[in-house]
């Protein structure tokens, strides 16, 4: 069968599995796993698009599972937040939203192939996120039809090119030359009232087999969660993350060079929304362009990887577009790309070599992962940054920075601080389990960066950070005491 005519950028579609699309189906399935929102959504848009061309209805497949490492109250909720955003947001649509929710180990077992059964072909999206690669890798071998992974990952598609970039600089430099060819191919409106209404009773005896209760975040108190991670009032969803969206472009974007400084709370808030899907990178970059006034003849000529100038916009702007685009698809194209990215052994060869020199250096403090994780160092700055963590599931951008350098120095094993670093960020934080996540850690262990001297006890060659000096640049007087116990409280 013809595939229908895409609005989406081949570059974002990949064929996961070697089975046709069925003519005699029922609907076009499409399993929302990464990208948990209507608006900006290419993969729901190739699922419009074969719906369409087929004459058929289209499924939207939310689930959420309970085995996942690290599922606790404070995932589950924000995700639970979210799916029932898109129940809403669905709801006054032509898509049918098949929710589910599970709340027994392993009792969603089988429903995604049961929904393939009855689909002309399965769209999923295609992100190098935590799990889903290899349960994407493991359903795409068990469905009956054809499965296709979409990518909206980042502005330029993961596979536009299959370089792997050992530095922020050498990524910049490419995307200023390789972007200018993908700032046209934006998502566009799914079009989803053009869709055939789903007949009544559509599903029922899916739904009979694998009943579901109404996504609520209060369902976590009753599940085989880890409930000493608890819940933050964070709201999860596409409307609440369109919202911080809109404030931060209203109210922050343009003091985001004082993003550093704690007091200044000038941070977008935004990363939890992007790893959940809430929010697409190029939904942010629509927000950040309009308010700056900027069009694609405000680029400029020249690809030399500088942080500043080459988009034609203010500073501020530039800086948050710089976190946003490169170092975030800097991290997704590692995900994507490169074998066992998260393991210490993706470590540049120099960084492994000088720390493995400094490996059996004497240690001033050495904490458990006990210690560190209930925020009982001596430091004070390190504590505050833990305990912000474990309230709110966020870190204030430059002190993760700190937080981790301070991990390194204080444990046992190069090896030890890496795996504590994973362990606090994957169990606690809103936005681990992320390719930037593990960017942010192996940066600390010097990837993406560069030999430093003078050589130091324990660090080596690795760039080295220090409260002191923290101290001494940053304004972070009320961070460090306003409303930290109380926060803990929360």
């Amino acid at each position: 069968m013809t595939a229908p005519r895409s609005s989406v950028p081949a570059s974002r579609i990949r064929t996961l599995n070697d089975l046709s699309v069925r003519s005699d189906a029922g609907y076009v399935l499409y399993w929302s796993t990464a990208y948990r929102r209507v608006e900006s959504n290419f993969a729901l848009q190739r699922a419009a698009d074969w719906a369409r061309h087929l004459g058929l209805p289209l499924v939207v497949l939310s689930a959420l599972r309970l085995d996942y490492r690290w599922a606790s109250d404070r995932f589950h909720a924000f995700i639970l937040d979210g799916i029932a955003d898109l129940e809403r947001q669905y709801g006054s649509t032509n898509a049918l939203h098949f929710s589910y929710v599970e709340t027994e180990n392993g009792a969603g077992k089988g429903l995604l192939a049961a929904l393939a059964a009855d689909a002309a072909v399965v769209v999923v999206d295609d992100a190098p996120i935590f799990f889903l690669p290899s349960m994407t890798a493991v359903a795409a071998t068990r469905v009956p039809v054809s499965m296709e992974g979409v990518d909206h990952n980042g502005l330029l598609p993961l596979r536009a090119s299959d370089r792997v970039f050992l530095r922020a600089h050498d990524l910049r430099r490419h995307l200023q030359r390789s972007l200018p060819d993908h700032l046209d191919d934006f998502p566009s409106d799914a079009r989803l009232q053009e869709l055939p209404v789903p007949a009544s009773g559509l599903l029922d005896e899916v739904r009979a087999r694998w009943p579901s209760p109404p996504p609520d975040r209060d369902l976590v108190r009753a599940m085989p969660l880890d409930h000493s991670v608890l819940a933050t009032p964070l709201i999860g969803g596409p409307t609440a993350g369109s919202a911080l969206l809109e404030r931060f472009v209203a109210e922050r974007l343009d003091r985001y060079g004082d993003r550093n400084h704690p007091d200044e709370e000038v941070s977008s808030g935004l990363s939890p929304y992007l790893h959940f899907g809430n929010v697409s990178p190029h939904q942010v970059f629509n927000a950040v362009s309009a308010a700056e006034g900027w069009s694609l003849e405000s680029i400029g000529e020249k690809a030399n990887g500088s942080r500043e100038g080459w988009w034609g916009m203010s500073a501020a702007a530039e800086g948050f577009l710089d976190q946003l685009v490169t170092w975030r698809e800097l991290g997704y194209r590692s995900a994507a790309l490169v074998p066992d990215n998260e393991r210490y052994e993706a470590l540049p060869q120099w960084a492994q070599q000088t720390l493995a020199e400094h490996a059996g250096d004497p240690r001033e403090y050495v904490y458990t992962l006990e210690q560190f994780g209930a925020a009982e160092t001596h430091d004070e700055i390190w504590n505050a940054a833990q305990r912000e963590l474990l309230s709110t599931g966020v870190i204030h951008n430059y002190l993760r920075m700190v937080w981790g350098k301070k991990i390194l120095e204080w444990t046992r094993s190069p090896r030890e601080a890496h795996d504590i670093m994973f362990e606090l960020n994957n169990r606690y934080a809103l936005d681990g389990r992320d390719p930037n996540s593990v960017s942010g850690i192996h940066w600390v262990l010097g990837r993406y960066d560069r030999p430093w001297g003078p050589e130091r006890a324990v660090f080596g060659k690795i760039r080295y950070m220090s409260s002191e000096a923290t101290r001494r640049k940053l304004r972070m007087k009320r961070y460090l005491s306003a409303g930290q116990d109380e926060l803990f409280a929360t």
